[in-house]
């Protein structure tokens, strides 16, 4: 059976995703493919919805928390553990080219959608699927968060100040990486279904996610057998690369080779530090990082932050300031890239958010609809499956939707 479909413009117009996540490990990725013009139906536990709903700033009522990670999507709420639940849910398979789900190993199961059925009744339906650790292995059925899988991962292990604790990064690193991890997954089952006519099953999980992220520090883990040493805001392997005093704040400098450190000295007149056999290679440098940070801090200091980035920028060194949320918002790079937008949440007024990172010039992302109300297309949804009016009251009045 077909639907109809709402309409949007975007390189995934015409894709019907069913979204059966919550909080942000799903959510944000649902999010990317609607923000690229996919259809979403977020499907929501009656009454009380998603947790995000009832958690993080609340403003009239609305949660900016929700909002960060449920734009362009429809809310449908329904009762999953009920039968006449998840016969709308098979319905809406029907149609459908996607289903994300976040579920622990084995929930989606119990409702009767096992990898079995769903390969049988939606050949080309790709499922995604997020968890903690995977649906392998000792640990598949222990809970995860974010917190556990930045420990467990080892990118805590190497995160914070040589002589202090391990240290989580602010963001929920592990559950953005995994949703943008699945974005990509289901996009590639796509263009696989176009050759084949074939779905797919993939799945990526939290801790999967920051491991495949240690990049440079797990290759000198393999090559040498040593964990590495944690070194706060200093890069492992480069010096002088790091965080240096101005007169006003610090500057964040990131010479990456021999050729940006020779630049380096010669815009701090530092240059005959090279001739300095301490400091005359990177392996050395490395060995005497504090005497060089404490040459370098003597003259950063004479000047202000601004100073330096115009200073060694002309010079063909990067570097910047370190940003409060404030100053990188106020940003007129970030302005021009428009990496704030504002999302039109009707009664509510305009909500900013974050905007697109990916800038496509033939079909951009868009907002097409701003975060949903609880429920808020229940009725409409039904509708287009061919559920009558008397229906939908009678499913509203057992409490199904």
């Amino acid at each position: 059976m077909t639907h109809a479909r709402t309409q949007a413009a975007g390189a995934l117009a015409g894709i019907r995703v069913i979204d059966l996540t919550r909080v942000i490990s799903g959510p944000f990725c649902t999010q990317m493919l609607g923000d690229h013009g996919a259809e979403v139906i977020k499907i929501e536990p009656p009454e009380r919805g998603d947790v995000l709903r009832s958690q993080g700033n609340i403003v009239n009522g609305f949660s900016w928390y929700f909002a960060q990670f449920n734009r362009n999507k429809r809310s449908l709420t329904l009762d999953l553990r009920s039968d006449e639940g998840r016969a709308i849910l098979h319905r809406l398979l029907e149609d459908a080219d996607v289903l994300v789900e976040n579920f622990r190993p084995g929930v989606l199961e119990k409702m009767g959608l096992d990898d079995a059925t769903l390969r049988e009744c939606y050949p080309r339906l790709v499922v995604g699927r997020i968890n903690g650790f995977g649906s392998t292995g000792p640990y598949r059925d222990r809970p995860a968060y974010d917190f556990i899988a930045q420990a467990m991962s080892g990118f805590m292990g190497v995160n914070g100040p040589p002589d202090s604790d391990p240290m989580r990064a602010a963001p929920p690193i592990s559950d953005m990486v995994a949703s943008q991890n699945l974005a990509f997954g289901i996009c590639a089952a796509l263009v696989r279904r176009e050759r084949t006519g074939q779905g797919e099953i993939l799945e990526t999980a939290l801790t999967n996610g920051l491991i495949g992220m240690l990049g440079y520090l797990a290759a000198e883990f393999f090559a040498t057998g040593q964990v590495p040493a944690r070194t706060g805001n200093d890069h492992p392997m480069l010096y002088p690369y790091g965080l240096f005093r101005a007169s006003d704040g610090e500057v964040a400098i990131a010479p990456s080779s021999d050729a940006m450190v020779e630049r380096l000295l010669g815009a701090l007149d530092l240059l005959p530090l090279l001739d300095d056999e301490r400091f005359a290679d990177n392996a050395r440098r490395m060995a005497h990082r504090e005497p060089l940070r404490e040459i370098i801090n003597r003259v950063t200091a004479q000047r202000r932050v601004e100073e330096w980035i115009e200073h060694l920028n002309r010079a063909g060194v990067p570097c910047g300031r370190v940003y409060s949320l404030r100053d990188t918002f106020n940003d007129p790079q970030v302005q021009a890239q428009e990496m704030k937008i504002e999302i039109d949440q009707g009664e509510l007024g305009r909500i900013p958010a974050t905007g697109f990172p990916v800038k496509m010039r033939e079909a951009p992302a868009a907002v097409h609809h701003p975060a949903p109300r609880l429920g808020e297309h229940t009725h409409e949804i039904l509708r287009e499956l061919g559920v009558e009016d008397a229906a939908i009251t009678a499913m509203q009045a057992r409490g199904i939707i």
